[in-house]
């Protein structure tokens, strides 16, 4: 009986940090003047939930995965006011290719070039870019570098055998 009670324990932390995280999307999204919609709230959600910078349809698979609730364009729709509003920005990583990201504080972006993960770079790990150096007339709001090249994953796979 012990072990029953502490698997209650731990189900009703589970479901009080859900809770928890479900208010704090929902005071997010007010705070920004936006209305709580159950689409708007399913795909900030799903955004916050991961770091891989979905794109739409991928978004739109996650939250139909088990029961069909969203169109496509509900789902464009809500990442337009998610990104009017701040909460979210599209990245372009790639050609012709809208992915979406809830991180919105400064950072770069790396994209591995054998299996197309990405990932952060925290803003300082760069250094900082000379602005000033734009040829005359050309004026720059902001800047975000992509890095491209090879994971650590992929890089293990591709590593000759050692053999002799």
């Amino acid at each position: 009986m012990k072990a029953i009670a502490t698997d209650y324990r731990g189900i009703w932390g589970i479901m009080g940090e859900k809770q928890q995280q479900s208010e704090e999307i929902v005071q997010i999204l007010k705070s920004k003047g936006l209305r709580v919609t159950p689409q708007r709230f399913a795909v900030y959600a799903n955004l916050r939930s991961r770091s891989d910078h979905p794109t739409a349809e991928q978004i739109w698979t996650d939250l139909n995965r088990d029961y069909p609730v969203s169109s496509q364009a509900t789902i464009y729709a809500a990442l337009q006011s998610l990104r009017e509003a701040g909460l979210v920005r599209s990245v372009l990583l790639e050609e012709g290719v809208s992915r979406y990201d809830a991180n919105v504080e400064k950072h770069h972006h790396f994209r591995c070039q054998c299996c197309g993960m990405i990932e952060d770079i925290p803003w300082n790990a760069l250094n900082e870019i000379n602005l000033q150096a734009l040829r005359p007339g050309l004026v720059a709001q902001s800047y975000e570098v992509r890095v491209e090249g090879i994971c650590d994953r992929c890089s293990v796979n591709q590593r000759p055998e050692n053999g002799g």
